[in-house]
């Protein structure tokens, strides 16, 4: 007869994992519904996911303005799910879900009970970048999946389990680079840390070699696609920022950007669990971590919201930080409850609610801007990019007047001959109104564009002398370019950014070609 003893940090453990996961799941629910919601109230596909989705119909390894991992994410959900967008949003509320998991695993990790789990993950749950982020397909969802699985796997060795965990660790940042080379700069962070903390003893050792081998042996295709491209991604954001694409924010208002963007009263678990990390040696790299990536993001004037990856570790630390407080208050308090901070809890959640429709449209228009005028919620001043906004703050307004341009466009196409259509082209301004016809036309020839990765892929077909041209400009702009110049049709709507109140020009008897004006058209930004 043989007997199993189990020991109490598995059954901890056990505990710990159903407790994240159940969060995990919740949040993914959560979305899934919302996006049901938002999709009866009269919000369509947002600007970039048609963009991903087109990229996902030409695979490659890399993109202009993206890693390639959006575009495969892409490629699954259409595939998958069709035009569903419940269904093209999947990946992203799961991503959300996992991000969720991952946070009340780092909590248990740190050395946190179930309340301060709950905690931190109830903190991650209402942050408004978050449930922005995952609301919508693209690579921000699944950012913090990769970066924190890297930490984990570091926390882990630091708790003394196999070094082997560096094979973990090189998968998760060889693939979040694939996701988003912003990842670099987190690892730069991470390495200065370890370096500069007693924790510098897990380098340098054959598994951190083999590790880290593993993340250049996942991200050489991208750098070598970049090489052979001429490392358009550079030239794209240099082009942005001599253009002045985004908004340059101070020091002050780089802080203050993570204040709101987090939620406000998550301030009292994220600087908290900062503190807590810097005042433990055994975790101090992580804080030091934080504090040198913020710093570098803020001294390059990068957008406020790449710092929201790697606040899980900070949220979890922040659980923990409120549950050495309330052990130093109350010896005998039990830290194993599942609320264990019902106050704080109930409050950031009724707040959370009270903010969700700045990160979520779950309200139609008329009703948001009521809303949100009666509560001073909504500040035009608050934006990433320097475009003017109209009613609409830019991540809402970029869902409205799309199947009203391909309608429009599709119009204008079979006023056209069967001789004529076989010779027409549709060109674009930028990726959105091209992936717009691409995802939503039914019919149509290929839009093209010169904008991002839309110019690599080509001016269409070289027979095409007459264009469908939706762009901002005169028709004696365009006169030098064709024989025949006609203004057919307009875009936008209401709701639409306002820079997608377009013309829309017929040009008929082309006096060049595209191929050969091609390559002065090029526009990455």
């Amino acid at each position: 007869m043989t007997t199993t003893v189990v020991r109490p940090a598995d059954a901890e453990l056990r505990s710990a994992l159903w407790v994240a996961g159940g969060f995990g799941v919740f949040k993914v629910l959560l979305h899934v519904c919302m996006t049901a919601w938002v999709g009866h109230e009269g919000y369509g596909y947002f600007r970039d996911e048609m963009y991903y989705l087109i990229c996902g119909r030409h695979l490659a390894w890399g993109y202009v303005d993206q890693g390639p991992l959006v575009a495969v994410q892409a490629r699954l959900a259409e595939t998958m799910f069709g035009r569903s967008l419940v269904g093209l949003r999947m990946f992203a509320a799961i991503g959300g879900g996992i991000r969720v998991f991952l946070t009340g695993v780092l909590a248990w990790c740190l050395g946190g009970k179930r309340a301060s789990q709950v905690l931190a993950m109830i903190g991650i749950l209402v942050a408004p970048q978050y449930l922005g982020g995952d609301s919508y397909l693209s690579m921000n969802s699944v950012e913090s999946v990769f970066w924190m699985s890297s930490l984990l796997a570091l926390i882990l060795i630091e708790r003394g389990g196999s070094r082997r965990l560096w094979l973990v660790f090189g998968a998760a940042a060889g693939l979040g680079l694939l996701n988003k080379p912003d990842m670099a700069f987190f690892l730069v962070a991470l390495l200065i840390a370890l370096v500069l903390t007693p924790q510098r003893r897990m380098l340098w050792t054959p598994w951190m070699l083999a590790g880290v081998g593993l993340m250049l042996l996942i991200v050489a295709p991208y750098v070598l696609w970049q090489t052979q491209n001429h490392w358009p991604t550079w030239e794209f954001l240099e082009n942005g920022r001599i253009e002045h694409k985004n908004v340059t924010l101070g020091p002050l208002a780089f802080l203050n950007a993570q204040f709101t963007g987090m939620h406000p009263l998550n301030l009292l678990l994220w600087l908290p669990g900062l503190v807590w990390l810097l005042r433990r040696e055994r975790w101090r790299w992580l804080g030091v971590m934080f504090v040198v990536f913020l710093t570098i993001l803020c001294a390059l004037h990068a957008k406020d919201y790449y710092v929201v990856p790697i606040y899980p570790i900070l949220f979890a630390a922040g659980g923990l930080a409120w549950e050495s407080w309330r052990r130093t208050r109350n010896p005998r308090w039990n830290a194993t409850r599942l609320f264990g901070f019902p106050i704080l809890e109930s409050v950031l959640v009724l707040t959370g609610l009270i903010l969700l429709p700045m990160s979520n449209p779950v309200l139609p228009p008329p009703q948001w801007l009521a809303y949100t005028k009666a509560l001073h919620l909504y500040d035009q001043a608050n934006k990433t990019e320097t475009m003017a906004n109209g009613p609409l703050p830019q991540f809402y307004a970029d869902r409205f007047g799309w199947q009203e341009e391909v309608d429009a466009i599709t119009r204008i196409y079979n006023s056209l001959s069967p001789e004529e259509r076989r010779r027409t082209v549709i060109l674009c301004d930028n990726y959105g109104e091209a992936s717009a016809v691409n995802f939503l036309g039914h019919g149509l020839p290929v839009a093209i564009s010169s904008q991002n990765n839309y110019w690599l892929w080509g001016p269409g077909p070289a027979q095409a002398n007459i264009v469908i041209d939706v762009e901002r400009t005169t028709p004696e702009h365009l006169q030098q370019f064709a024989d025949s110049v006609q203004l057919v049709g307009h875009t936008g709507t209401e709701f639409s950014m306002p820079y997608e109140h377009k013309p829309i020009y017929l040009l008929k008897g082309m006096k060049q070609s595209l191929a050969s004006l091609w390559p002065d058209k090029k526009n990455y930004i």
